[in-house]
């Protein structure tokens, strides 16, 4: 086994973080005593995602008591995909790595059950929410429909219900994700996507255990746009279909008219029976290129080959590799070891 290989932990464990500075310590307190009883090395990489609080001095505090501490600055908020991204572009894990968020919802205590199924085979063990604590009723709904949803809109790609990105990814099923570099990123499809065996772990979801949710309901929606347009057509489908129904009314529309000109003559039709025909095709129109411009926007933007993230700074756990696997790979631009 090659030296650099040697010093590398068996789990490496990706938090990314945005103002997450009250929670910060009692997660890690929960995850060290969590990762502990595994009985395996592990390290955990913080990926501070522009914070505009105290998050990256409290992660910096952490690393200076705990040699097992890595962390990554982004140069700015780049989102939670790109900087989930990050993370896993620079873990160490020779293993597996582990994906959780760092607000507690989904506790560090589940993460001995993931690796118990990793241990037996399995590439991607992800967990699964049973209940939703904390969550309203209206959110819980919302959350099931998109899952529903986006589970069968999917081209060819089955997304699992209940489930976010918490999970046990295995070494090789991650270098395959990490090959899929596109701009506009939906983990949760993005990890189905690469196939691999696959279990669900069953748990309850806990209320944030401190601080605020950065989701609103526009920035919902705005994520739900992202995973139907990135693993689906079906919008471009469903204005085809909505196009041909409009067609086929008119034709008959036209038809009737024709037949009542022959038999009855030819009243003059009414104004407001002609705004609402005009405005109602004009709103099928705005809506179909509406759907085609999300598309072309999206085409532009992979086009342009930019960066997922650009590293301000990175400062790799003191008891692991200095080089992660993917170190050089695409958005690792302007690096700079802490």
């Amino acid at each position: 086994m090659p030296a650099d290989e040697a010093k590398r932990p068996v789990l490496s464990v990706v938090v990314p973080c945005f103002d997450e500075q009250e929670v910060l310590p009692e997660f890690h307190r929960r995850l060290a005593s969590a990762m502990n009883g595994i009985g395996l090395d592990w390290d955990v990489l913080y990926v501070n995602d522009g914070s505009r609080d105290r998050t990256l001095l409290v992660i910096q505090d952490l690393a200076a008591q705990d040699p097992r501490i890595g962390w990554l600055n982004l140069s700015r908020n780049f989102g939670k995909e790109a900087a989930l991204t990050a993370g896993l572009d620079h873990a160490l894990g020779s293993g597996g790595v582990v994906v959780i968020d760092a607000d507690l919802q989904d506790p560090p205590e589940v993460i001995p059950n993931l690796v118990a199924a990793w241990g037996e085979g399995i590439d991607m063990a992800y967990a699964r929410r049973r209940r939703r604590e904390g969550d309203g009723p209206m959110k819980r709904l919302t959350a099931t429909l998109f899952y529903r949803l986006i589970s069968r809109v999917g081209h060819r790609v089955e997304i699992p219900e209940d489930s976010g990105d918490f999970r046990l990814i295995s070494r090789r099923a991650l270098d395959a994700l990490l090959e899929l570099r596109e701009h506009h990123r939906f983990m949760k499809g993005l990890f189905a996507w690469v196939g691999f065996s696959s279990r669900a772990v069953l748990y309850d979801r806990a209320p944030r255990a401190a601080g605020s949710t950065k989701w609103n309901y526009w920035s919902l929606w705005n994520f739900a746009i992202e995973g139907i347009t990135g693993f689906s057509v079906l919008p471009l489908k469903i204005s085809t279909y909505v196009g041909l129904l409009v067609a086929f009314g008119a034709l008959i529309f036209g038809l009737q008219l024709i037949a009542r000109t022959l038999l009855f003559g030819n009243p003059i039709p009414g104004y407001p029976s002609i705004m609402a025909v005009v405005l109602f095709l004009g709103g099928v129109q705005l809506i179909t290129l509406g759907v085609i411009g999300e598309y072309l926007g999206r085409i532009a933007n992979e086009s342009k080959r930019r960066p997922l993230y650009v590293v301000e700074r990175f400062a790799p756990a003191v008891s692991a590799a200095p080089t992660p696997r993917h170190a050089n790979g695409p958005g690792a631009a302007f690096r700079e070891s802490a």
